[in-house]
């Protein structure tokens, strides 16, 4: 069905997080809630998307700009309320054209809310005729939100507030989600009757339901999932979304071939994608648009971010962003890679290396204690311990070239930009300034002095 117009409330200051950051940027697997639920909602195609704000309106309104550059902002007024933010939207978006059609109203706090249960809501809308549908679900513990009041038929009569409500209306446990789909003209007439006669001195969007039951009847549509329309109030609840949702995300991996050997210590974003036969050790976080190849061992306690390792490489006790992981390579313990790096097939980074826009050929170990940036190695070279590129000048960063076959000493220091060619070796303790060619031994001569007695005799 045609969407005319979908409405998204972003305006509230959410108290309850005790945070300087507006709640619907906060993030739940990665994403904020605002980006999610603009995700969810701009896949159902509505003609026009308006998101409404208030509290750090232009925070908020330029987020969803980088969401979606065609979004319309909507700014409410310091009349508080859910009701008050309809009518604001309802007021600019008939100011810049007609609405006939549908429109869809949800809250931006709802951070798992998908296209499909939308779409069920929208489609139950349409066949049933009713002018307005609320989208409901039933829960145990219904506490905070409000209660779905039923008539005889089974249609809906109002919605009542937790504040507001009575001890009859406060044992129902069919609540609101906040997600509406009305008829554009019947939302229009019933949001302009709108008061603030109720315990909070808000506008409620709610009470549009009684005014729209007038014009055409008001029905109800529970989400088949009750995960999708949980709402966030503060971060006690944020946590609990996060680990229900997460244990699902580790579930549906485990269910495709993928071996999770702890899940409550793994946590997995939403654009990961993992392969058959991949396996996640305890304390991993694989996070952004992470891959993983097939037969790849990742963890214990490794962070991947936009990360690609290949088939057969094991990534241990690791911090690896932005970097491409060739086919069986080993990559640490203790290992940090920044953005930028590229490991060809068969590499090492060890224990307590450092890289950092890097290129490392295939079959190139850089075993321990060593820190490679802005290089290019190449293929099956040798990099002792305690190696360093200085690559910056403190003007500009440099690139250092070393070739391949080559045996680079310990504690060898590379100042570039300096470029060292194939099958060289270089001596421990080495310092390369100048470019060495082909098939050459480069060392640093350093003569040793001993000073006897340096120290005074009450030291010793």
């Amino acid at each position: 069905m045609v969407l005319s117009a979908a409405i998204i409330l972003a305006a509230g200051d959410g108290v309850r997080m005790h945070s300087s950051k507006p709640k619907v940027l906060h993030e739940l697997a990665g994403k904020p809630f605002l980006e999610r639920v603009m995700d969810a909602v701009a896949r159902l195609e509505p003609d026009r998307l308006a998101v409404v704000v208030h509290h750090q309106a232009d925070r908020v309104a330029e987020a969803a700009r980088s969401y979606d550059e065609h979004v319309e902002i909507v700014r409410q007024d310091d009349i508080p309320g859910t009701g008050r933010a309809v009518q604001c939207a309802m007021r600019q978006l008939l100011a810049d054209g007609t609405l006939d059609g549908p429109v869809l109203v949800t809250a931006a706090d709802m951070p798992l809310l998908d296209t499909e249960t939308l779409r069920s809501l929208l489609e139950f809308h349409e066949h049933s005729g009713n002018g307005a549908t609320v989208l409901t679900t039933t829960l145990d513990d219904p506490t905070g939100y409000g209660r779905i009041i039923r008539d005889g038929k089974g249609g809906v009569l109002r919605i009542v507030e937790q504040k507001d409500a009575n001890s009859s209306e406060l044992s129902v446990r069919e609540v609101n989600t906040s997600v509406y789909v009305f008829d554009a003209k019947i939302l229009a007439g019933a949001v302009s009757q709108l008061d603030s006669d109720n315990a909070q001195g808000e506008f409620y969007l709610t009470d549009a339901l009684e005014s729209a039951r007038e014009a055409g009847p008001v029905g109800a549509f529970a989400a088949p999932d009750p995960l999708s329309v949980e709402g966030v109030n503060d971060r006690i609840q944020l946590a609990a979304l996060a680990g229900q949702h997460n244990r699902r995300v580790c579930e549906d991996w485990m269910r495709r071939g993928v071996t999770i050997l702890d899940a409550a210590t793994t946590w997995i974003g939403d654009d990961v994608e993992l392969a058959p036969d991949v396996t996640v050790l305890p304390g991993c976080f694989l996070q952004g648009h992470t891959v993983v190849g097939e037969q790849a061992v990742v963890g214990p306690y490794t962070t991947l971010i936009n990360a690609t390792i290949d088939e057969g490489a094991h990534v241990e006790r690791a911090r690896v962003e932005l970097t491409h992981i060739g086919r069986d390579a080993q990559i640490g313990p203790w290992t940090y890679l920044r953005p930028g790096n590229d490991l060809a097939e068969g590499t090492k980074a060890g224990a307590y290396v450092e890289m950092k826009k890097s290129h490392i050929g295939k079959g190139t170990k850089v075993p321990h204690l060593s820190y490679v940036g802005d290089t290019e190695l190449g293929e099956h070279t040798n990099i002792g311990g305690g190696t360093i590129t200085a690559n910056y000048d403190g003007v500009h960063k440099n690139r250092t070239h070393i070739g391949s076959h080559v045996h680079v000493g310990a504690g060898n220091l590379f100042v570039a930009p300096v470029e060292v060619g194939d099958n060289v070796t270089t001596g421990a303790g080495s310092v390369v300034r100048h470019d060495t060619p082909d098939d050459a031994m480069v060392y640093s001569e350093n003569s040793q002095h001993i000073v006897k007695g340096w120290k005074p005799a009450w030291e010793r």
